[in-house]
């Protein structure tokens, strides 16, 4: 492997630490630990006093952007080391694009008050345009890492029409789970319950918060989508074996481990340490469907260069 692939897998491990230090800022009500203020943390630049829920939302802004920083450096090695045009360096420019949105939504969290105890609809609008975006960023990250650590994919075979609309539609598929899981997670967030049958009840109430009401959508999604992504990966190994086949044996295997959990999540009450093995399980599962569609849709064949 070499250095640019050992700097884009480091990057895209940075990336997926700030998203689960991210969900640890959601689950403990930390978003608003330094107050309607960005950059700066409660109008200092380097908060040296303050409670918990400042500690550990300065942590995230500080590791956003050194993460910000290492997707810039990556950006630079990538044009330095491939012609332009280059889908390696494509997809870095991606990354360093969609990490500025990132941190601007983030900004807009913050500046716009929606974080912490607040509990208006307009909140999961803005927390289902960050995770979409999220999602995005850790796709092109896994990219850039990928396509410089690979050789082509070792079949012949071109995608199909048919291979490729269900490629879209176990995308879109995901795209909206992690849309209704957000938003199940800002239920958990802003309304914990001490019990399984309790947040049941609430779910089915009538007077119940639309957060509270809309959680329970999200396991129908999870299991409906789950079992979609198995089927397609499955579907599009069976006339591929070697790397496909391999990746797509692991990602049927991440997927009915993730439903396990997701399972133990929720007759557990959502605690936070299930969230956040909740969330890289699922970010590992996007992880592996983008570099499974990536193989898959490469038209280049055996011998041809990257």
């Amino acid at each position: 492997m070499n250095r640019f692939a050992k700097v884009a897998w480091l990057t895209t491990g940075v990336t997926v630490f700030v998203v689960l230090w991210g969900a640890i800022v959601r689950a403990t009500g930390s978003g608003a630990g330094c107050g309607n203020n960005w950059p700066t943390c409660n109008g200092e630049v380097l908060p040296l006093s303050g409670s918990a829920e400042t500690a550990i939302e300065f942590v995230h802004r500080i590791t956003s952007a050194g993460l910000g920083l290492l997707i810039l450096y990556l950006l630079v090695l990538a044009i330095r080391k491939y012609p332009t045009g280059h889908r390696v360096q494509r997809a870095a420019i991606a990354t360093f694009a969609l990490v500025i949105v990132e941190s601007l939504v983030g900004a807009g969290l913050v500046l716009f008050e929606q974080t912490g105890e607040f509990e208006g609809v307009s909140r999961a609008y803005w927390q289902s345009g960050h995770f979409v975006n999220t999602l995005l960023l850790l796709a092109a990250a896994t990219l850039t890492a990928w396509w410089a650590s690979t050789s082509p994919p070792d079949h012949d075979e071109t995608a199909t029409p048919r291979e490729r609309r269900l490629i879209g539609a176990v995308g879109v598929g995901m795209l909206i789970l992690g849309v209704s899981g957000a938003i199940a997670a800002l239920g958990d967030t802003l309304f914990p319950v001490d019990s399984f049958v309790e947040g049941l009840e609430r779910e089915l109430s009538a007077t119940g918060h639309i957060f509270e009401r809309l959680r329970i959508f999200h396991p129908a999604i999870a299991i409906g989508v789950g079992l979609l992504a198995v089927w397609v990966v499955n579907e599009l190994a069976e006339s591929r074996q070697g790397r496909v086949g391999r990746v797509a044996r692991f990602v049927s295997l991440l997927v009915l481990v993730q439903l396990a959990l997701g399972t133990v999540n929720a007759l557990l009450a959502a605690p936070i340490w299930i969230q956040v093995i909740h969330l890289l399980l699922a970010d590992l599962v996007w992880m592996g469907l983008v570099v499974l569609a990536a193989d898959v849709l490469a038209t280049r064949r055996v011998g041809a260069t990257t």
